[in-house]
């Protein structure tokens, strides 16, 4: 069986997502994908099912009724890639703003350099961004030192939503304790990470605009951003996130 499993989730992305799928399954390494569709009307999950019949065994789904979130659809993906034997579980979206090739080195961060989360990161030396709007970069600069002069937690891009965790990060945290749903949860799971003792790497990226379909950003996602970094540093004086 694979050692790998990617977790997408996705609304409307029927003009990504059998691209998407063929270039994770053109790669030299023999990864698994998890597709975590919430409802989308415009029929992405019936592509998916399509190809499920091309790629039976490394193509999977699970579908959802309505939009639940972006947390709890990982949450979903972590607590089914657990119940298997993946050693290495990653976090990816589906628009092409992240590299698929990149996944390989995100993986050999983890396997070979012994990282417990490997981060594709666009703020280390050699990460940056292709066609981002100036206000977008603005404000995910801001976010990321705003996280950091918070949390105290010693990552150049807290926010990023392109990772690898190995097996045992996610056996020892409680998900149960992650509270957060959009934005905020990518900076609980980094945060939990680092205050359970586990290695943390950033690789460099190159984070690319989306071509096809629509930004899933929105006002309620950065307030929760905002106000949820105070509430996890607040709770983590009295409980701790380790199961």
């Amino acid at each position: 069986m694979a050692d790998s499993l990617i977790i997408i989730p996705t609304y409307n992305e029927l003009g990504n997502i059998e691209r998407m799928v063929r270039k994770v399954f053109s790669l030299p390494h023999d990864f698994h994908l998890l597709i975590i569709d919430d409802g989308s009307p415009d029929g992405t999950a019936d592509v998916v099912k399509t190809l499920q019949k091309e790629y039976e065994g490394r193509l999977h789904l699970l579908e959802r009724r309505g939009k639940l979130g972006l947390g709890t659809a990982y949450i979903a993906g972590f607590r089914w890639a657990l119940e298997r034997a993946y050693e290495y579980i990653f976090e990816m979206d589906c628009d092409f703003s992240h590299n698929p090739d990149d996944l390989i080195r995100l993986h050999d961060e983890c396997a070979n350099n012994g990282a417990d989360l490997a981060i594709g990161s666009r703020y280390v030396d050699g990460g940056g961004f292709v066609n981002w709007p100036k206000d977008r970069i603005f404000l995910s600069r801001g976010a990321s030192v705003y996280v950091n002069l918070v949390t105290r937690i010693g990552i150049k891009d807290p926010t990023a939503g392109f990772v690898c965790f190995r097996r045992k990060v996610l056996e020892t945290i409680d998900l149960d304790k992650i509270r957060f749903v959009g934005y905020a949860f990518q900076i609980e799971m980094k945060f939990a990470t680092r205050r359970l003792g586990f290695r943390i790497a950033e690789v460099p990226i190159i984070f690319t605009e989306r071509v096809e379909g629509v930004s899933k950003m929105s006002g309620n996602i950065i307030r929760e951003g905002i106000g949820g970094v105070l509430k996890i540093e607040w709770r983590s004086f009295f409980e701790s996130y380790r199961k």
